[in-house]
């Protein structure tokens, strides 16, 4: 069996990061140890400024920690160069923002295909097959032709989950994505989240403040002062 399928999906070693210098210097991350595998579900929950964001951050390459290791799928990846880490970030890794940053003016499948198309493994054809396929699993099957701007703030928030899962990643981040949702669309596309990491084998981590939808998750860590509670 191939080694990047086996054990945790995600693992980090004793991840440090410092913000700021001088006096305004902060110790925002303080040995974050962990372990995520395939096919669940995670959340992060804590405090404001206790270190989710700059933790996700650090998980999807965005920022470099100070010290301390993070492995995906096998590869030690806190190393590589930028020209690998935009390419990691590509083939491995999906984003859910709290704000969609949809193209208003493209439709539903064309804002999937721009990921795809990026990659250049698909041709136009195949990719708006994928981009159809990818929104009918979130519900919005009829929706492939309207344009972002068309769509209510729930229907963009999925297109927005099947964006991130247009290039088939291993990790999806996903932080306050129902931040901007009602209770109703919020726990809708939760569950959503749910079902397709479980279908799809994939390994989806949320930062959240919402206690309900994180309990919903398979594991919820509990962050202060940057490091994880016991």
């Amino acid at each position: 069996m191939n080694d990047s399928l086996q054990g945790p999906v995600l693992e980090t070693r004793g991840l440090h990061r410092t913000l700021g210098g001088g006096a305004d210097k902060v110790h925002v991350l303080r040995g974050i140890d962990l372990a995520l595998d395939r096919g669940r579900t995670y959340s992060i929950v804590g405090p404001s400024g206790c270190g989710k964001s700059t933790l996700l951050y650090l998980l999807g390459l965005l920022d470099r920690p100070d010290s301390g290791e993070i492995h995906l799928a096998g590869e030690r990846v806190d190393l590589a160069g930028e020209a690998e880490r935009t390419r990691i970030r590509g083939n491995k890794i999906g984003f859910v923002f709290q704000f969609h940053f949809l193209l208003s003016e493209f439709s539903s499948a064309e804002n999937l295909m721009l990921p795809m198309l990026k990659q250049g493994r698909m041709d136009r054809e195949e990719a708006y097959g994928r981009a159809c396929h990818l929104l009918e699993l979130v519900g919005l099957g009829d929706k492939t032709g309207r344009r972002g701007n068309q769509l209510s703030g729930g229907e963009r928030q999925r297109v927005a989950v099947a964006r991130a899962l247009a290039n088939d990643p291993e990790l999806i981040l996903a932080d306050e994505p129902t931040g901007n949702l009602d209770f109703q669309n919020s726990l809708s596309l939760f569950e959503q989240l749910q079902e397709l990491a479980h279908e799809l084998n994939r390994t989806i981590l949320v930062v959240t403040h919402n206690l309900e939808l994180a309990k919903a998750c398979d594991a919820t860590f509990h962050m202060k002062d940057g490091v994880f509670e016991v």
